[in-house]
């Protein structure tokens, strides 16, 4: 447990020291200050020196941590007392003011949700555990541990996902494409029959049809699509990559394998 507690202390202090600067030095979040359901708490008059005095209290665990970090049981009682006040907040935050932003870390808009509750649950388990941090020497795996939370931390703040996640979701959209069309073998037979049945090939053939769709097969571009009709069969050519009703072709083949009509397009 003393090795794990060991990097606690830097990854509590790195992070509220980002959140006190992000509410001490940043006019848009003095600015939206009013907007945030710190407001709702304190009163929207009130709610800039709310801000002003969480900031001034980050800044003060933090120090209290980084100052001796071998020894930090007052700072990480303190970052307890934090951590807890933050998850309460965070309740009160999604009861009363579902639509509102909390204002922990700046002036962004997005309203409490489950990430903001699980940063501050990871907070409150560092806290915890930087009780138990002493004189133990923070080895690579111990630093590696630290700089996971930190991403831990970093990942869940919707503040920062304008920086991060944003761009990653373009690249993901140019990467996979998700609109765009797709190879003829993987064309749905929805989309074929809805391309079929709007062709003059299908409403020219349709009166002799007397069943659904019996088979179905892909050759060379082509989706053939066969129907019953009376004493013949009705075989439609729909091409996979075209979306022209009128490039659809039907040809009516009689029981002994002739076709009784081309295979081209009816209009």
């Amino acid at each position: 447990m003393h090795g794990i507690a060991a990097p606690q202390p830097y990854v509590i202090a790195l992070f509220l020291v980002w959140a006190a600067l992000a509410k001490l030095l940043s006019r848009r979040a003095r600015e939206r200050a009013g907007q945030t359901a710190l407001a709702r708490l304190t009163g929207p008059a009130r709610a800039v020196p709310a801000l002003m005095l969480v900031g001034a209290a980050e800044l003060a665990v933090a120090a209290a941590l980084l100052l001796q970090p071998t020894r930090p049981v007052a700072g990480a009682a303190a970052a307890v007392a934090l951590s807890t006040g933050f998850l309460a907040y965070l309740g009160y935050a999604h009861r009363v003011a579902p639509t509102s932003s909390c204002g922990c870390l700046g002036g962004h808009g997005r309203p409490v949700d489950r990430r903001a509750f699980a940063r501050a649950g990871l907070l409150l388990a560092a806290s915890v555990a930087a009780l138990w941090a002493g004189p133990h020497p923070l080895t690579p795996p111990l630093a590696a541990l630290g700089a996971a939370e930190v991403v831990a931390l970093l990942a869940l703040s919707a503040e920062l996902d304008r920086h991060w996640l944003t761009p990653l979701r373009r690249l993901l959209v140019r990467l996979r494409r998700p609109l765009a069309a797709p190879p003829p073998r993987d064309v749905p037979l929805e989309v074929s029959l809805r391309l079929l049945y709007r062709s003059p090939a299908y409403c020219s053939a349709a009166a002799h049809l007397t069943s659904d769709v019996r088979e179905v097969w892909d050759d060379d571009g082509v989706r053939f699509v066969v129907y019953a009709a009376r004493d013949r069969t009705a075989v439609f050519g729909v091409p996979l990559a075209g979306t022209d009703p009128s490039a659809v072709r039907v040809a009516l083949v009689d029981q002994a394998g002739d076709a009784a009509s081309p295979a081209v397009p009816h209009r």
